[in-house]
């Protein structure tokens, strides 16, 4: 399983990015997959998930600011980042958990002027 994560960049305070993970190869019944970020000197967070069934769940910080969608024909998963502040400034991480959790690589996201 490969999760290829792109979307990543530099963004205005203010501003909106979006964030694409696709997941390729043997993957069988996906129970959950969501974004994880981790902030230079800090641990590695969960910023959102989706569940099979469709619900999702937020870190308080990103709640009113980010959505997470997903496409399951593509299994694709995406965050939409609206309102961007400096403290958003991390490593994205995808995730995808099935009987085993993937990560991909990570993509850079930088909030500043």
């Amino acid at each position: 399983v490969q999760l290829q994560a792109s979307g990543g960049g530099l963004v205005q305070p203010g501003g909106s990015l979006r964030l694409s993970c696709a997941a390729s190869g043997r993957i069988f019944n996906i129970v959950a997959m969501g974004w994880y970020r981790q902030a230079p000197g800090k641990q590695r967070e969960l910023v959102a998930d989706i569940q099979g069934g469709g619900s999702t769940n937020y870190a308080d910080s990103v709640k009113g600011r980010f959505t997470i969608s997903r496409d399951s024909a593509k299994n694709t998963v995406y965050l939409q980042m609206n309102s961007v502040k400096p403290e958003d400034t991390a490593v994205y991480y995808c995730t995808v958990v099935t009987s085993l959790r993937f990560w991909g690589q990570g993509t850079l996201v930088t909030v500043s002027s």
